[in-house]
Parts: C-alpha cells; structure tokens; sequence
C-alpha cells in the first residue's frame, strides 16, 4: 500500500497528525474515516490493519490522531466528545479539499459514537460502520465511574484508562451527558453496519442491539465472534478490514476505473516493505501475499496458488459450457488442483531451466445424471480449457520496462 502522513487544522487551529493508506499508483474515488477508541491512537493495531485492508481493496482511508492524543497538537484534558466529532469533520474537509469528500465512516468503540454523530452532519457519507460501540455515551463514564466524586468536587480527576494516566475535567462528563444518546439515529438515513463482539467485557454486545433497533435500514449487523474489544487478534482486525469493504461496494458509487492498455491485463503493485501484493484486473481488486515462514503476512493466496486457482476455475467453466451445449444434467463441478512445487524451490534455482518440472495435479467431481461414455468426455473436455494449454505448451514471456 501506499503510505502518506499528512496533517490538517482542526475547528480550533490545533493541527492534527494523520495516516492516509491509499492503493498503489492508483488515486480511488472511495475515501473512508477511521475515528480510533477512547485515549487510542492512529497508530494501534485495530485502525492500522483494518486501514491498510481497505486500501487493498481500493479505498483510501484516513486515520488520524484526536485532539490532545498521539502525535496531534492539544491537550486531552480540555477535549470532549464534541471535539472529537469536530475533528472528524474537519478530516472530512481535509479529503474533500485535497482528494475526495469520504463516502464511508468507520468508528471504534466511543470512536464509532463519534462516527455516528459527525455521519449525520456530512452529506457526502454514504455509509457508517461501528465496530464494539457504545449506544450510549454514560457508558464511557464507567471507565473513571470511581473517580466521579473527585472530578465533581475539584473539577478534575486524574484517571488510569488501559494503564496510562489522563486528566478527565468536569466538562468532559458533561458533554458526555449532554450528547448521551448514541442510539439517535431516527434523522439519519444512511447505510450502517453494526460489527460487535459477544465476549466484548469492556462495552456489551446489549449496545450493538439499541443501535440496530434504532436505525433505519439498510441496516446489517455481524457478530465478530471471539474478538476482545480492541481486536487484539490481527486476524480479527484483518477479518473486520475485508467485511468494510466488502459490505461498503453495495452502498457506494464507484467512478469508471481507466481502461487498461490492452485485454486481459493484470497490474500487480508491492511496495519496498512485506510481500502483501495488490492486484487489479478489469474492475475487480484483490491481493497476493506469501506465507508468514518466509516472510509474508499471508494475506491472500500465494502466486503459485493462484495459477492452480485459473487452472481450477477453467476447467470448471469448460466442463459446464459444453455440459450445457450437450444438454447434459450437471448440477456441480468442483475441480481440486495442486502444484507439486513450492515457489521458494524454484527462486533458488530460477536461472537453471532444468532445474524445475511444473506438475499439476487435478481431481475432478461431477455431480449429475451422467453415462461412464459421457465422463469420459468430461475428462477429455477437461484438457481443453484454455488455461490447461496454456500451462501445458511452451510459453513465451515478453519482458521490458515501462517509463
């Protein structure tokens, strides 16, 4: 991915520090918010990961610092929800000034409250997504609910939140009080989707249900099932990445992507860190990685996996066409294909040709009302499929590099 910092004012003049992920060469038409948890900050695993997810699909996300935390100008102690809401409008007029307006915002904990409060001031939102969130904000009291006398008496408390020390003022929990109800979402008429863990001991999965009953639809929740409340796992935050975008593409307008030079191209794009590859073909986006042993962070299917993969899916595709033009009853085909080599074999010894035998093994399961004559033919029809020639003739690759 591509990686940008960038900073921008806030309605104070503070200036905030930002993350902006964008794809590879590529400027997308699709910006996304990621508003971090309570005394988080841009950098923490959960808006890293799933921020960097996105942008393998295309989107560019910003994630960025609240006032007065990480690397952002100001003082905790004399912010407020309200603040945090302002900020994401203004980052909202950061991407709108210098990019495009976001059409998609993401909030973490009392960072999706936040979300949910700034979505309904900007009309280019398109869709809001939540992920363990409150529905309420005296909720967020709970976390220095001991120290409430001492903040009411001299006006602040100082309060251990997730091991670290921060000065909550009397003003915060009244502007806590005075926005409590996240579940006001009655004038909001935007796309939502609700991801809540039910083992979430830090805000309930109850929440996520007040805030389902009280949206309007389109309205999808989805139980993120074994989570903790900050997605410590990285498979967990690497799982809620691909559910955004995925989910989002239904919502959302996309712009007509320009044309490749020539049929059938694929760009492949890596950046000088990892092996996380991403891939574009046509108007379809996706990603290659390598397996965590030798490097990779195993993201997506290796090269050699998704060769076996165009071999499967061809032979599928064959198989059914002339099934179909014969008029034959087939009601599943399911090829199973192997490579019998590992890639970081032939890196080894990739300048000696005769060093390597490409060998595909291929298993073919035929669900329908056929003869033996008629498998036969399935099998036959099989080693017609364009990819399986290709695979099987002498190949000839034409390399050079581009301005």
């Amino acid at each position: 991915m591509n990686k940008k910092d960038i900073s921008f004012k806030n309605a104070d003049g503070k200036e905030l520090k930002g993350v902006l992920e964008l794809p590879l060469n590529e400027t997308p038409t699709n910006f996304a918010i990621f508003a971090h948890c309570f005394t988080c900050n841009k950098n923490f695993h959960a808006p890293t990961n799933i921020s960097r997810t996105l942008a393998s699909h295309g989107y560019g996300v910003l994630r960025f610092d609240f006032t007065g935390l990480g690397d952002s100008e100001g003082d905790f102690e004399d912010t407020n929800f309200s603040g945090n809401v302002e900020d994401l409008i203004s980052a909202a007029k950061y991407l709108e000034e210098n990019y495009h307006a976001p059409s998609i915002m993401i909030g973490h904990s009392l960072g999706g409250a936040a979300a949910l409060f700034a979505s309904k001031q900007l009309e280019s939102i398109r869709c809001m997504v939540t992920i363990n969130a409150p529905s309420n904000l005296t909720h967020v009291k709970s976390h220095f609910k001991s120290n409430m006398k001492e903040i009411e008496e001299q006006g602040y408390a100082e309060v251990n939140i997730g091991g670290r020390e921060f000065r909550i003022k009397q003003q915060f929990v009244k502007d806590l009080d005075d926005n409590e109800d996240a579940t006001a979402l009655q004038e909001i008429r935007k796309a939502l989707l609700i991801l809540h863990s039910p083992q979430d001991n830090i805000v309930s999965i109850d929440h996520a249900e007040d805030l389902y009953r009280s949206a309007w639809h389109p309205k999808s929740f989805v139980s993120l099932d074994g989570a903790d409340h900050m997605l410590s796992d990285k498979s967990d935050s690497l799982y809620t990445g691909n559910l955004i975008a995925t989910w989002a593409s239904r919502y959302i307008d996309s712009e007509e992507k320009e044309e490749l030079s020539t049929d059938h191209e694929v760009v492949a794009n890596l950046g000088e860190h990892g092996y996380t590859t991403q891939i574009r073909t046509g108007n379809h986006s996706f990603i290659a990685d390598e397996p965590a042993k030798v490097g990779g962070a195993d993201l997506g299917p290796t090269p050699y996996e998704l060769v076996s993969a165009g071999l499967a899916a061809c032979t599928s595709m064959t198989i059914q066409m002339y099934a179909r033009r014969k008029n034959w009853s087939i009601q599943n085909v399911e090829t199973h294909v192997s490579y019998s080599k590992k890639h970081a074999d032939d890196c080894e010894n990739c300048e000696d040709a005769g060093a390597k035998i490409d060998t595909f093994e291929r298993e073919i399961s035929i669900k329908g009302d056929l003869d033996e004559k008629q498998l036969e033919r399935v099998l036959q029809i099989a080693d017609k499929c364009p990819v399986h020639k290709t695979l099987s003739s002498t190949g000839k690759i034409n390399s050079k590099l581009r301005d």
